[in-house]
């Protein structure tokens, strides 16, 4: 008899902001523009074998710098949870970003998970680009480097479970070597889609973010959540501020900075323009 899958309580917490409009958010415009603000979130999925950080932010000297609004240390925000920062042994990188990757530096006993084509895009011959290389901080970079020579990084080549109930999905297209998080929780399967989906409304309409390596992936990524996914309902975007109010907080004084994913949304699906 096959084993039961752990369950995972899942988090996400909201560690900064900026205001933004929707042409910003869809490549080639959008007919109905107007503000539409993007949130930044690290998630945790905590299982009977411990947590595990999905992505690890950007810092407040990198807020200041991209001129985005820091609210708070997405990893020592963990503490809200119950979580240690120095007890975390796995660590999700879904991409090496620069606002996701940041803060690397405060997990000290932590190994970190990405896709082999995320290092080899991230130091390749692309980032001679300013348009691509933007998006990464070069000594997030680095950092990934030096810890590979350390031996706590974990390369992986297309899908693997790296604990039980808790699997790793290529996506690229946003950048070359994108991946989701697919975690079993108390409602089933729920996929983190970090930035293969920005916002719901990416997905929902076929029409990808506006930072892109490759277009066509990143529509072929939108399917691949639906396949991992039960539902339209267990897929969560990478910054979407309407998360913060589709699912409740996990206790008292949370709200606006956590909500509990794996617990039944509270809000009913999102409503788009036009649609």
């Amino acid at each position: 008899m096959q084993a039961r899958l752990p369950e995972y309580e899942v988090y996400a917490v909201r560690y900064a902001t900026r205001e933004a409009l929707r042409r910003d958010h869809f490549i080639g415009g959008d007919p109905h523009d107007g503000p539409m603000p993007m949130d930044y979130y690290t998630w945790l999925a905590v299982g009977p074998a411990g947590a595990v950080v999905i992505d690890t932010g950007f810092t407040a000297e990198m807020a200041r710098e991209r001129k985005r609004t820091h609210l708070r240390c997405p990893i020592e925000s963990l503490t809200l949870l119950g979580v240690d920062a120095g007890a975390v042994r796995d660590v999700v990188l879904t991409h090496m970003h620069y606002d996701h990757v940041g803060n690397f530096h405060k997990l000290p006993n932590a190994r970190f998970h990405l896709q082999e084509r995320e290092m080899a895009y991230a130091t390749g011959r692309y980032m001679r680009y300013a348009r691509i290389g933007h998006s990464y901080h070069v000594e997030d970079v680095v950092g990934m480097v030096r810890l590979n020579f350390k031996g706590r990084v974990e390369m992986h080549s297309g899908e693997v479970e790296i604990a039980p109930g808790l699997s790793l999905h290529p996506t690229p297209g946003h950048s070359d070597g994108l991946q989701c998080v697919r975690v079993n929780t108390r409602r089933g399967w729920l996929v983190l889609a970090s930035d293969a989906t920005h916002y719901y409304e990416n997905m929902a309409t076929n029409r990808p973010f506006t930072t892109a390596f490759h277009i066509g992936q990143m529509i072929d990524a939108y399917r691949t959540l639906e396949r991992l996914a039960p539902s339209p309902r267990h897929i969560v975007p990478g910054h979407d501020p309407y998360v913060m109010r589709e699912y409740p907080p996990p206790k008292p004084g949370l709200e606006g900075i956590a909500v509990r994913l794996d617990s039944e949304p509270i809000a009913p699906p999102i409503a788009f323009p036009g649609g």
